[in-house]
């Protein structure tokens, strides 16, 4: 257990202090940046630093996910969601970048705190594990597509990323009901909810 947790720990290290690899290409290469104003271009950098935190969080909920549940054909679908997730964290990072703006100062706190959900959520099994899982990427693809509804509709860059990243999260989210992922209880769906404004909210302005 010690030497999973220095995996895990170096792992933590990784994903909030270096840089992204992705396998996929950013799906908005082919589409010409467009000219926002100061006030557009602030909104975006802003929701994308939000997604952004977002997928430090995935990263460490899968993280937390897997340390009791390594094994099993629900520990594999959370390991290519993962896997997915980084292209996501790849995309959300280089634009940001791209308008100027700087990812969260928070992310340590939020990625510390996920992974510890994680694993209470592995601790109990894996429906459990799995429900959490789709509970998770139901309230993500929730919150993406209400950002396609903030960014500038000029903006196609920002755009054409978060649709492909709300379809992927809808997709992880009917896995793990496929897999057997339960339907979780009302207080933990509203621990969950409310914990996800917290993380917003503080994530769009630090």
């Amino acid at each position: 257990m010690i030497d999973d947790l220095i995996i895990e720990f170096d792992k933590g290290l990784k994903v909030l202090f270096a840089k992204p690899k992705g396998s996929r290409p950013r799906p908005d290469l082919h589409i010409e940046d467009a000219e926002l104003t100061p006030d557009e271009k602030k909104r975006t950098v802003e929701l994308m630093r939000v997604n952004h935190t977002g997928e430090v969080c995935a990263q460490a909920l899968y993280s937390g996910q897997l340390l009791f549940n390594p094994r099993g054909e629900g520990a594999e679908s959370l390991k290519k969601a993962s896997k997915e997730e980084i292209d996501h964290l790849n995309w959300c990072n280089t634009r940001i970048h791209e308008l100027g703006g700087k990812t969260s100062l928070l992310n340590p706190i939020w990625y510390t705190g996920s992974f510890l959900m994680g694993s209470f959520a592995s601790m109990l099994g894996e429906k459990y594990n799995l429900g959490f899982l789709a509970e998770t990427e139901r309230q993500v693809t929730q919150h993406l597509k209400g950002h396609l509804d903030k960014i500038s509709k000029n903006d196609l860059k920002t755009n054409k990323i978060l649709e492909v990243m709300a379809d992927d999260e809808e997709q992880h989210a009917i896995k793990a009901k496929e897999l057997g992922g339960i339907d979780l209880p009302r207080k933990i769906k509203k621990v969950m909810s409310l914990t996800s404004k917290l993380m917003t909210t503080l994530s769009a302005k630090i």
